[in-house]
């Protein structure tokens, strides 16, 4: 009996995802697009993919630091081709910096836009080209209905949208299925060698449909995200940084 309430649970659990917004593409995306530990905030523990994303910063670092890890995540969507589309009003990224993380910067199509609503209007219109392998906007305010019509924009059209929201005024309830905060975190440096580390960021996840939040200490490393709390724990010889 305790195991058929337990199967009939867990179908329903399968049942309610899709429309909690969670697709369920089959494709080898669903392995690449894997995020290191947080990978187990994620229901089934894969990340959402075919849904928007909402990334909220408080200053330049903090765009600078979610930028590097969409890039991450980018790099992976990209690996079977497909263009991306990065809409902002100014130039946030510097596109040769996206070769560390393997992208062709050619494969990124930036569109500079002033005015807000017409950055809502792009990202609305991009997330229904089914040719794209994802969307970034770089916006301020983001109202309900509109993160409502980005969500049903991908579910018809598969793109994954990440949202980038830098000082909101008003941090109001939206549909997106997850909301991240991105902070810097030092480099880390092996042998006392000279130079810059592998990116390091605090992520945390404040928000995910039917999942778990939590915080981690992530570096991008061979083109991957790994848990810095497993390099910090081996004994300085034993770190690598390249």
């Amino acid at each position: 009996m305790a195991a058929r309430k337990a199967d009939i649970i867990a179908q329903l659990q399968k049942d309610i995802l899709p429309l909690q917004g969670f697709k369920q593409i089959s494709n080898s995306l669903t392995e690449d697009v894997e995020p290191g530990p947080i990978k187990y905030a994620f229901p089934n523990e894969v990340f959402p993919l075919g849904a928007v994303h909402e990334f909220l910063c408080k200053g330049t670092e903090d765009i600078a630091a979610t930028g590097g890890f969409i890039a991450g995540i980018l790099a992976k969507l990209m690996r079977y081709g497909g263009a991306s589309l990065w809409i902002t009003s100014c130039k946030t990224v510097f596109p040769p910096a996206l070769k560390s993380f393997s992208i062709d910067p050619d494969k990124i199509v930036f569109v500079y836009l002033q005015n807000e609503r017409d950055i809502m209007w792009a990202m609305e219109e991009a997330l229904k080209c089914r040719g794209l392998a994802a969307v970034v906007a770089e916006m301020k305010e983001l109202s309900f209905t509109a993160s409502r019509r980005f969500q049903l924009a991908v579910e018809q059209s598969n793109v994954t949208g990440f949202i980038l929201r830098c000082n909101p005024r008003n941090l109001n309830t939206t549909a997106c299925i997850t909301r991240w905060k991105i902070t810097p975190l030092p480099t880390i440096i092996s042998d006392d060698m000279p130079g810059v580390g592998f990116p390091c960021w605090n992520v945390e996840l404040l928000k995910i449909r039917n999942g778990k939040p939590g915080s981690w200490q992530i570096e991008w490393f061979a083109n991957s995200f790994r848990h810095i709390a497993a390099i910090t724990s081996l004994p300085q010889k034993q770190r690598k940084t390249g």
